[in-house]
């Protein structure tokens, strides 16, 4: 019976061994598995905050933009609108000094009376060079 004993005591160890190693593997599992959930835990959030920085960089760069278009309209109106000015002023100044040049050579005034009769008009124009 010894040896029967012998024979079960072993087997007793290698079952107990075996469990311990069992369990020690799946211990080191749990642990990869948790340490490799922790690592795609942080990678995700990784990519997140570099999708987030992306997103922020290509509005920035189309605000930027938008911003450089706005600018480009509003000089370009402006300049319109400056050109119109300048037309308009240079229109007046040519009014100005044709009207200044009519004026000085008649430099007279104009007088006159008028009778409206039944038949006809009369119209008598005087005028007078000063």
């Amino acid at each position: 019976m010894r040896e029967e004993t012998c024979v079960q005591l072993e087997n007793a160890a290698v079952k107990i061994q075996s469990w311990w190693r069992g369990n020690m593997v799946r211990r080191t599992l749990l642990h990869t598995a948790l340490r490799a959930w922790v690592i795609q835990c942080w990678w995700r959030s990784m990519q997140a905050k570099m999708l987030e920085q992306r997103r922020r960089l290509a509005l920035r760069l189309y605000t930027c933009q938008e911003w450089a278009v706005v600018k480009v309209q509003a000089q370009v109106r402006m300049w319109q609108a400056r050109r119109r000015f300048l037309q308009a002023r240079q229109a007046a100044c040519i009014i100005q000094s044709h009207w200044r040049w009519h004026t000085s050579q008649t430099r007279g005034l104009i007088r006159g009376r008028y009778e409206v009769k039944a038949s006809r008009l009369e119209l008598d124009i005087e005028i007078l060079l000063t």
